[in-house]
């Protein structure tokens, strides 16, 4: 008995004989009863929108190549996206990194350790001090405008592969930044003689 009918009587449907030997045989290779077949032919119907006049192709089979054919077609895409798009871009990037690393010499030849003139023990703790208070202030700025940039900083993900860190600055804003690292580094140059 059909699970969950068994209380259902049952109806005389008028079929053609050859119609009727052909869904027999089709109910016992499905392995279910001839109602619980019908009911899941209606149901496959009914949820996947499908009216059976409608063709799906000449198989399930075909629409697998179909479908194979179509994932090769947007891996090919994506392949030509990274091969002319991505790899450039990260390219240029690289070799605008090694210019910058290019440009920035090393530190040691700012500074100068001629012979000092010999001064008294309260100009040099004056010198010292001022000497500090300077260089606090140029940290807090230094400070504030990292922790600007760091504010200004979001992460994106990724259409393809890993995410991003993104710098949401104006063009106006960068460029302040950029003025003022060079000042600072121009100002060493002249206080040590470089």
């Amino acid at each position: 008995m059909d699970k969950g009918y068994e209380k259902e009587g049952f109806a005389g449907m008028r079929i053609k004989m050859s119609v009727a030997k052909k869904f027999r045989r089709f109910s016992k290779s499905f392995g279910k009863s001839q109602s619980l077949t019908l009911l899941a032919m209606i149901d496959f119907f009914e949820v996947n929108g499908v009216s059976p006049k409608d063709r799906l192709g000449a198989t399930i089979s075909s629409l697998k190549h179909q479908m194979k054919q179509r994932f090769n077609a947007v891996i090919a895409i994506i392949r030509d996206i990274e091969k002319n798009q991505t790899k450039p871009t990260n390219a240029m990037l690289e070799l605008l990194f090694q210019e910058s690393s290019e440009d920035t010499e090393p530190l040691e030849e700012f500074f100068e350790f001629g012979q000092q003139e010999l001064i008294t023990e309260n100009e040099e703790l004056d010198y010292y001090r001022s000497r500090y208070e300077e260089m606090q202030q140029e940290y807090h700025a230094k400070k504030n405008d990292l922790e600007r940039v760091i504010d200004k900083t979001i992460y994106v993900k990724g259409s393809f592969g890993g995410g991003y860190l993104k710098l949401d600055l104006s063009k106006e804003e960068f460029e302040n930044l950029k003025q003022k690292t060079k000042n600072v580094r121009n100002n060493n140059q002249a206080e040590h003689g470089g």
